[in-house]
């Protein structure tokens, strides 16, 4: 196995490159390295995984059948619900004893799915992470703030690691206590900030009513992913923390964060793909788009050894930015994540997404980027309320203009949508802030008292 390794990790701003040789291979020669890799790791999993090889027998194909990148259009599809079937170790490819680090997800709606690391996977874990906060702004000299968790959860240790690798001085502050979060980004001088687009706006607005001034921290660049977020938020981070703002995307069922991340161009996220192959599918034929098309994100790992995945069903949507890069980087890229079809409510027979109500919310300047969507069921008909917080300026303006607001923010939503919700605006810090991931949406429906007369 012809493994990419780093060569010269030194160039000029604003493009720097951690691993050129990676980074900008030709296509021609990535897509054979690809093929050289998904072959072997297909063979490499009939041998020892049980699993996989049922599950490709089961769908009629052998590894030698598998002779072009087209052809992983044949191998069968693995679920989270797989993953969890076979809890803990019922997919791991190789013995535990090789195994030396295990992460899990939350498990909130069912048994948590169990991921381990040979070290060899540590390595190229911390490799990919290190190439997007590269391509991203980091460089040796920052001081890194990552409030993301340190338990089970990818997101910390990957974050963690990666930014050693470049030389950058780590602190691990873990999540939530932003008291503390504050104090550390005013006394330590962090010039980096890693967490979750939600929880970098509850900090932004918690800075001011802590005595601090934005303008005074060191912070200049932030690292934000574990949950899909629009421009506009980009835009509300950055304006008020000062920072250049970029996304990255991982999971942790196939390595956690480092399936790609976007450089300072901000046009879509690089993929590494010379540890992932990236498809994106029609989530009801399932079947391969072509670039430039919006679908399910499907990940078959390359060079995962513990609990390597075929064809893993993210159900998260995007699509592949069509075209090349401006900072050198020849690698695809992943667009924005927009949101998850497993989120997707179905409102008296329309598809309503929060990505979409966020959208229609960010345009009005008055509309703060804190929402919830609540759902219940009255006598068999299905009920949406979108309650949204107002700025401080309008809640306390007078009640004409908050009026005419409601009504411009309720036409907006109803036009999107394509069905009727009830609009709610609640006061400044109402709703509830979160540390981690966004609960966006509260489905009554099936509650014991969800259904009402």
């Amino acid at each position: 196995m012809s493994l990419v390794t780093p060569e010269r990790r030194t160039a000029s701003p604003p493009h720097r490159i951690w691993n050129p040789q990676a980074e900008c291979m030709e296509t021609d020669l990535r897509r054979a390295l690809q093929l050289e890799l998904l072959r072997e790791q297909v063979a490499r999993m009939n041998r020892h995984c049980p699993y996989y090889a049922a599950k490709m027998q089961a769908a009629g194909i052998r590894p030698q059948e598998v002779q072009c990148l087209e052809d992983v259009a044949r191998l069968p599809f693995t679920t989270k619900e797989d993953l969890r079937d076979h809890y803990p170790y019922g997919i791991f490819a190789v013995p535990l004893r090789e195994v030396v680090r295990l992460h899990a997800s939350t498990g909130t709606t069912g048994k948590p799915t169990v991921v381990g690391y040979t070290r060899q996977d540590m390595e190229n874990w911390t490799e990919v992470v290190a190439r997007f906060l590269v391509a991203g702004g980091l460089s040796d000299e920052d001081i890194v703030q990552i409030a993301f968790g340190y338990g089970l959860f990818t997101g910390g240790f990957g974050l963690h690691y990666g930014a050693e690798r470049v030389g950058a001085t780590v602190i691990p502050a873990s999540s939530g206590n932003t008291e503390r979060q504050i104090m550390i980004l005013r006394d330590f001088g962090s010039t980096a900030l890693v967490c979750t687009p939600t929880y970098a706006v509850y900090l932004a607005e918690a800075l001011p009513r802590h005595g601090v001034d934005p303008s005074s921290l060191n912070l200049r660049v932030g690292f934000f992913g574990g949950e899909f977020w629009s421009e506009p938020i980009r835009e509300k981070i950055q304006s008020l923390l000062g920072i250049v703002a970029t996304d990255n995307y991982g999971l942790s069922e196939v390595v956690g964060p480092g399936v790609c991340g976007e450089c300072l161009e901000r046009r879509g996220m690089h993929i590494a793909e010379d540890h992932f192959l990236v498809e994106v599918v029609d989530p009801q034929t399932l079947a391969p788009l072509p670039d430039g098309e919006t679908g399910e994100v499907v990940i078959t790992t390359l060079t995962k050894q513990a609990n390597p995945a075929i064809r893993y069903r993210t159900r998260d949507i995007s699509r592949i930015v069509p075209g090349a890069c401006a900072c050198g980087r020849t690698t695809r890229r992943l667009a924005r994540v927009t949101g998850r079809t497993d989120d997707m409510l179905i409102i008296r027979g329309v598809n309503v997404f929060p990505s979409q109500i966020e959208h229609v919310l960010l345009q009005f300047r008055e509309a703060e980027p804190h929402y919830l969507l609540v759902v219940t069921r009255e006598k068999g008909l299905d009920h949406l309320e979108v309650r949204v917080e107002v700025s401080q300026e309008l809640f306390s303006d007078r009640m004409r203009r908050l009026w005419e607001i409601r009504e411009a923010l309720q036409q907006k939503i109803d036009n999107t949508l394509g069905v009727r919700a009830k609009l709610t605006l609640v006061e400044p810090g109402s709703l509830e802030r979160f540390t981690g991931k966004a609960k966006r949406v509260l489905d009554l429906r099936n509650a014991p008292n969800g259904e009402q007369s």
